[in-house]
């Protein structure tokens, strides 16, 4: 695992935050919001940290009379906060409803109400260390992170934000933007694409590559007449002594390429079904490793069940199809459960299958429509999630969303990404797969596993992911 010296002092110096409004006049009007956007467990803020490099061209500086390197002033140089700036003010024209502001309404539907007044809230930092004696923020701590990413207290009459933006300037030249993006308007993909655009005007481009799509009312669904009976019986759900508890830890955990494809072959060797065998991918088994592992260390009883919930992207299967540039809420859950026992006992070959099998139930379009009335009628009853209770796991993989592309405004490309678990929905059920740091080429095609677990099941987390490393992960659980 990858250490971040948290240690470090350092300050960072935030000036006011200001208003960026659209480049040029947007409409007026009010807009609905889909099913999915709807959900109330989706309503908070996520925040995504991206790390950029000094440009070594620009802080090349002068060379004096006695051949020494002189830097340039940071105000001499190409300022990144003021590029961001003026290209989110042009990419607002297209995705002007991101600089509306959002409010659930008295019918317990979300609404975002765009006029002239309104803009998305900036803020520019300045940090007085280098991003190379924090890591890059490879594998930095929650409470340090928090520094580069602010709440914008923005709740009013009017609704809040739905988008804030932070960029931190470090004394190396280099710095983060943050984007700080409501769920209930975009998810990971959606986010990806916003994200991709801005850096786009930020290159000098005139138009982004993919044009955006509003249209919610494309993915909003009737409510089921009876809400269908959970996976499991909920009272027969395992429970962890370690939960409730306000004593949480977040912490991140590396698999390289090698030991991805070592754990695939020594499943598809152990499997005697030929489903199995013939396709498992990446995310299914590093899923199955760390549904087992959470499982051992939170001490969760064998006897109970465990539920385990994959996001799954849906614009590549629903009908009727979605337009390129939808840029809502586009996922649904696959879904699966076992004992306890048969999880943690034996081979992973039965969570592969279970898994995999989960994954193409959620790419039937009935099963998508179904889920989405499903929650529509959660809403209608204003039921939402449980708190976190350990036997649930969920996977989110943001390997696939494209968040590292190399989109060059004068620093080349981001360099590495790490969202920041703060105020996020049931955190301790969550977890994410991301993609390295570009600047880790021992990690290049491997996967960063961000957990949030009690403090007393973290260590027993550890050494279960340091087994898997080793190819020990039989002893273990042991």
């Amino acid at each position: 695992m990858a250490t971040c010296n948290s240690s470090i002092s350092f300050s960072v110096d935030k000036k006011d935050v200001v208003l960026v409004k659209p480049f040029k006049p947007t409409p007026s009007q009010v807009l609905s919001l889909s099913t999915i956007d709807n959900n109330p467990d989706l309503e908070l803020l996520c925040h995504s940290i991206f790390v950029y490099k000094e440009n070594e061209d620009l802080c090349s500086g002068d060379i004096s009379p006695a051949h020494e390197v002189i830097k340039p002033q940071i105000n001499e140089l190409k300022d990144p906060a003021s590029i961001i700036e003026e290209a989110l003010s042009k990419v607002l024209v297209h995705y002007y409803p991101l600089a509306g502001k959002m409010k659930r309404q008295a019918d317990g539907k979300l609404r975002i109400t765009c006029n002239a007044d309104d803009g998305v809230p900036f803020l520019v930092a300045t940090a007085n260390c280098t991003l190379s004696t924090l890591n890059y923020l490879d594998a930095v701590d929650v409470e340090t992170a928090q520094h580069f990413a602010f709440d914008h207290p923005s709740e009013s009459d009017n609704g809040y934000h739905p988008l804030v933006l932070q960029v931190t300037k470090f004394l190396c030249g280099g710095f983060t933007i943050t984007m700080s993006l409501s769920h209930s308007v975009c998810d990971g993909f959606s986010a990806s694409q916003f994200y991709r655009a801005l850096c786009e005007f930020a290159s000098g481009k005139s138009e982004p590559s993919v044009i955006p799509v509003w249209e919610r009312e494309r993915l909003v669904a009737k409510p089921i007449q009876e809400i269908p009976q959970f996976i499991v019986p909920k009272d027969s759900l395992a429970t962890s002594p370690y939960l409730p508890t306000t004593d949480i830890v977040h912490d991140c955990f590396y698999l390289t390429t090698e030991t991805i494809k070592r754990l695939k072959m020594k499943l598809m060797k152990e499997s005697n079904d030929e489903f199995v065998k013939e396709s498992v991918t990446s995310l299914e088994v590093i899923s199955a490793h760390i549904w087992r592992a959470r499982f051992r260390a939170l001490k969760l009883n064998p006897d109970g069940n465990t539920v385990f919930h994959l996001a799954v992207g849906i614009k590549p299967n629903i009908n009727p199809p979605l337009p390129e540039g939808y840029y809502g809420n586009a996922f649904t859950s696959a879904i699966t459960a076992m004992t306890g026992k048969d999880l943690i006992e034996g081979s992973l070959t039965k969570a592969v299958k279970q898994i995999k099998e989960s994954k193409k139930r959620a790419f039937n379009n009935d099963y998508i429509w179904e889920m989405m009335s499903t929650v529509e009628k959660l809403r209608e009853l204003n039921i939402k999630s449980e708190g976190a209770n350990g036997a649930n796991m969920i996977m989110t993989d943001w390997r696939q969303l494209r968040l590292l592309d190399e989109v060059d405004f004068g620093w080349k490309g981001c360099v590495n990404m790490i969202p920041v678990p703060w105020k996020m929905f049931g955190f301790v059920d969550l977890v994410l797969l991301l993609p390295p740091c570009k600047l880790d080429q021992s990690m290049k095609g491997g996967a960063r596993v961000l957990v949030s677990l009690p403090g007393a099941a973290i260590a027993k987390f550890r050494e279960e992911i340091d087994a898997l490393k080793h190819g020990d992960e039989g002893a273990a659980g042991a």
